[in-house]
């Protein structure tokens, strides 16, 4: 598909706004311009300047999985008071970029979290933590949008590709997402949010009841009361 350069002076045909479109090139202003002139799109991102509008999504490759690591982190949510957790998003991370990630875990402001609510209800800043469903290894989350995510400092960010079975869980270090690495048990817990730990096989084999019993282990965890403590005490 040839990309298409933004006109934002005269981005009407006919006194008609041009429609959203995969592989347009657009300044954020023009991406949710057009966006919110399609409620027929059920989803569409703007990635370093590009439009991404989704397909519809197949139940056993993005539906059931995401309604699993939604179910995962919702638990630790309502349990973390200070924490707030969002379903698909739009998320104004920059200029360049309005990802709609298909999960967000954050710490709210007046907790000491780094993102806002924009007067208009989006998320504006980078999330603390992202997590995506992805086909497999070849998609656009594990390149284009991975730098935009990494360079406006989403702290952890998560990606399940589900053809081939296999979860990557990145945290950010000196400016370089590095893989958080599961122990011995199998299990990966988060540095930014205590007490957020996943038993991968298990989650990938949907076993949601080994899920939820290893997150209460991480909820009943002395790090998951002092992260509590510290977020009702912020600086």
């Amino acid at each position: 598909m040839v990309l298409q350069q933004d006109n934002s002076q005269s981005s009407t045909v006919n006194g008609q706004l041009p429609p959203l479109e995969s592989g347009d090139r657009l300044t954020r202003h023009e991406f949710e311009r057009r966006y919110l002139a399609a409620p027929h799109i059920k989803k569409a991102e703007l990635v370093e300047g590009v439009v991404y509008v989704a397909s519809p999504l197949r139940h056993e490759q993005h539906g059931r999985p995401h309604s699993r690591i939604m179910t995962w982190l919702g638990v630790y949510q309502a349990l973390t008071p200070g924490v707030d957790l969002s379903d698909a998003p739009t998320v104004r991370l920059d200029l360049d970029n309005e990802p709609q990630p298909d999960a967000v875990l954050l710490i709210e402001p007046d907790a000491g979290g780094q993102t806002r609510l924009s007067n208009d209800g989006y998320i504006e800043g980078a999330p603390e933590l992202v997590a995506e469903i992805a086909a497999s290894s070849a998609a656009y989350d594990l390149y284009d949008k991975k730098t935009a995510y990494r360079r406006n400092e989403v702290k952890e960010y998560i990606v399940w590709q589900v053809l081939e079975q296999k979860l990557d869980w990145f945290i950010l270090r000196k400016g370089v997402y590095e893989s958080l690495v599961a122990d011995d048990s199998g299990i990966i817990r988060s540095e930014v949010f205590p007490g957020l730990w996943l038993a991968v096989s298990a989650l990938l084999a949907e076993d949601m009841k080994q899920v939820l019993e290893v997150l209460q282990q991480g909820l009943d965890s002395s790090e998951h009361a002092a992260f509590v403590k510290q977020l009702q005490q912020p600086n």
